[in-house]
């Protein structure tokens, strides 16, 4: 199963690299794109969740790595929610 991560700015344009256990987060999210913060956060949200299932698939059981990956995130993006118009922009895939 192919390890991906994915490089973000945050509005403040602190970067982020990001981890997926599954490339099924492509399917989620896109190279270059630029998201309003909430939408980032329900992709990302499902992007992680279907990799860790991906993963239950393939293995049996679900990637905590794909759980502490969205749980930092929830985290960081915690101190952007009151700005207005914050974005988020994915850089690349690696």
């Amino acid at each position: 199963m192919p390890v991906v991560n994915f490089h973000i700015v945050w509005p403040d344009q602190t970067e982020a690299k990001c981890y997926s256990p599954s490339s099924t987060i492509k399917e989620y999210l896109s190279e270059g794109k630029t998201y309003p913060l909430e939408e980032f956060m329900n992709l990302a949200r499902d992007g992680l969740n279907a990799a860790s299932e991906r993963v239950r698939a393939v293995y049996g059981y679900a990637c905590s790595s794909a759980q502490d990956q969205l749980e930092i995130l929830e985290h960081d993006s915690i101190k952007f929610k009151d700005m207005t118009d914050a974005k988020v922009q994915v850089i690349k895939f690696s």
